[in-house]
């Protein structure tokens, strides 16, 4: 059956698709779609409905009909994004959830779209070369998560120190009954050292949170040096002098091992590739003091999470926070019974403003392309895209293999 789309703005239906892929041919099953402006000139799909609203009417005032599914599943299967690219699609707006691979990319250029971008700053989920082989822009969205990652990486940081979690259970199950001197007894920040493993733009904005919120020592390790970040940690240290208390200090590591064997608190913020995989292992924590935090925001694979366990069980006063976990949405066996960690459902770039501003910029990069639109030269200077009070900038915010496919790049 034919792709019959519904009429009515912002109306409820089921459509359904056989989509001849390779050698395979998919029947989907029924996939609900919401409608925004039926009769645009161009097609936008989004595999999710995605906070606030200024993303569907950018794309609305630039011609758009926008189908966003409202199909009540977490993760989309393949078939499911192929039933809803169905014969003519422009572009796609997707989740890091999905596998985009072959397949859909195909499916996509079939359907005359040439443009994809992750609601996300990370594309693991996407193989860049199958979108290259079909000639797909892959847009992404850096630039607005740095603050509320950070944050949220220092949320845990201090509510592992201070075993917050585990006192909010202690106190709903009806436990407490008087202080005690001993009862959740936890870590002091103040003069200890964190460490920071990958000081780029989120790693060294919760280095800065750390150092001048609790007046933290740092040592970091990257691979390139993080100078504005040795700048802030040495002016703050000079202020702390100048009002006659201890100044903090900075030193840049060798090598990893070397901020893990002296940190008390160590924040994960590499990249994921083979250098990365499984950087925390069983060697690696027993590095590590018996009493220190580890904190992982980044990407799940970057800690062996078998080994972890054991090491939790072993050493019941080293304590972890986790956003990000191996093989999502899974925990490996007995991390969820570890009181000694704090696990949260991949919520670092959950902050409303954030959301909002993923959406935001994930759109523009799907409208860039179908509007052919350059590139804009620097994909963390997000803010000129931000500002509902302005027209965001004719370009498209990141797309990551701009340079493969030959794009302009923006002199605005």
């Amino acid at each position: 059956m034919r792709n019959r789309a519904p009429q009515i703005q912002g109306a409820l239906c089921f459509t359904w698709h056989t989509q001849q892929v390779g050698q395979l041919a998919f029947m989907a099953k029924p996939v609900s779609i919401e409608v925004w402006n039926p009769n645009g000139r161009y097609r936008v799909v989004s595999t999710k409905s995605m906070p606030g609203t200024r993303w569907i009417n950018l794309l609305i005032e630039q011609d758009c009909r926008v189908e966003i599914c409202t199909q009540k599943k977490t993760i989309l299967s393949v078939e499911d994004i192929i039933a809803l690219i169905g014969d003519k699609c422009d572009g796609v707006i997707g989740q890091l959830t999905e596998d985009w691979g072959e397949t859909l990319f195909s499916a996509l250029r079939r359907a005359g779209g040439t443009a994809f971008s992750n609601m996300a700053v990370g594309y693991n989920n996407v193989d860049v070369n199958a979108a290259n082989k079909y000639g797909v822009a892959v847009g992404n969205t850096p630039g607005v998560l740095t603050e509320t990652t950070a944050e949220l990486a220092a949320s845990l940081s201090v509510a592992a120190a201070r075993r917050i979690v585990e006192a909010d259970e202690f106190m709903r199950a009806g436990l407490y009954d008087g202080w005690l001197p001993h009862l959740f007894v936890g870590n002091l920040l103040k003069g200890q050292t964190v460490g920071v493993i990958g000081a780029g733009r989120i790693g060294s904005a919760y280095a800065r949170m750390m150092v001048e919120g609790f007046k933290m020592n740092l040592i970091y390790y990257d691979l390139y040096q993080a100078t504005r970040l040795e700048k802030f940690v040495t002016a703050y240290a000079e202020f702390l002098k100048a009002n006659g208390e201890k100044p903090v200090f900075w030193k840049r590591a060798a090598t990893t091992d070397e901020v893990l064997r002296e940190a008390d608190v160590i924040s994960l913020h590499p990249i994921l590739d083979k250098t990365t995989y499984h950087l925390i292992n069983k060697e690696r924590l027993a590095t590590m003091k018996k009493e220190a935090i580890l904190v992982n925001c980044s990407r799940g694979p970057v800690v062996d999470e078998v080994a972890l366990v054991e090491h939790l069980k072993e050493n019941p006063m080293f304590r972890v926070g986790l956003d990000v976990f191996e093989d999502e949405p899974y925990m490996k066996p007995g991390l969820a019974d570890m009181k000694n960690a704090i696990v949260v459902p991949h919520i670092a770039s959950a902050s409303k403003w954030t959301r909002e501003g993923m959406a935001t910029l994930a759109a523009l990069n799907v409208l860039g392309k179908i509007k052919g639109y350059p590139v804009w030269s620097d994909t963390n200077r997000v803010e000129p895209f931000l500002n509902e009070n302005v027209p965001p900038p004719a370009a498209c915010p990141s797309i990551v293999n701009s340079k493969v496919l030959g794009l302009p790049v923006s002199k605005l």
